[in-house]
Formats: C-alpha cells, structure tokens, sequence
C-alpha cells in the first residue's frame, strides 16, 4: 500500500502557473511511474503527464506538452507537476499517481495502482 497526498491546487487566472507536489509514504517510491491525471466534469480521465522511476523518461499528453512539466525528486519521494500559461480547458481534478510496472512511461489511467486523494485546479478568465 502506498499513500499518496497531493498539494498546490487552487483557482488561477488564465494564463498563469501553477505546482503541483505530490509526496508518498515509504521508500517503494523510487521503484515507480508517477503520473498525473486530471478529470474534469463530463470527460474521462486523462493521463497528462508522467514520469520513469529514474526520471530519465517522461510522458506528456498533446494537450499539455510544452506547457506542463514533471519531475521528481527520489529523494523526497515527491513529484512534480509544473503548470504554466493555464487554460480554462486545464479545469479539473489531478490526481497523482503510482504505477507499479515501469516497462514503459506511458500507460493508461487504468493501468495506475495508487491514487492521491486529488487536487483542484481552477483556470477562471
């Protein structure tokens, strides 16, 4: 069992930044993909980012890329999810999330085995 618990959620304006931090209980961490999915009302979820245990390889969703980053550091066993230049459509719920196959740095949010509780983002104009 591992613990997930997210922070840095908040309502934003249109075009600013947010972080995202996520931090896990226990040393497995660094044995794990970590993603970050969102849903908003009436979509499904969505995987947007995601990160190798290494944080050698990384994953971003179309509608993020350029814009969102993730990151991790092993030794806090903490990830990242830095937002920037926010759009309306970036509104929803991110969860942060552990994968325990690490075969391959994408995989869907089924395939997740450990959620955080959520977070909100808010992106107003």
């Amino acid at each position: 069992q591992v613990q997930l618990v997210e922070s840095g959620g908040g309502l934003v304006q249109v075009g600013g930044s947010l972080r995202l931090s996520c931090t896990a209980a226990g040393r497995t961490f660094t044995s794990y993909t970590m993603g970050w999915i969102r849903q908003a009302p009436g979509k499904e979820r969505a995987v947007v980012a995601a990160i190798s245990p290494s944080g050698g390889s990384t994953y971003y969703a179309d509608s993020v890329k350029g814009r969102f980053t993730i990151s991790r550091d092993n030794a806090k066993n903490t990830v990242y999810l830095q937002m920037i230049s926010l759009k309306p459509e970036d509104t929803a719920v991110y969860y942060c999330a552990a994968d325990r196959n690490s075969g391959s740095v994408y995989r869907g949010p089924g395939s997740y085995d450990y959620w955080g509780q959520g977070t909100q983002v808010t992106v107003s104009s």
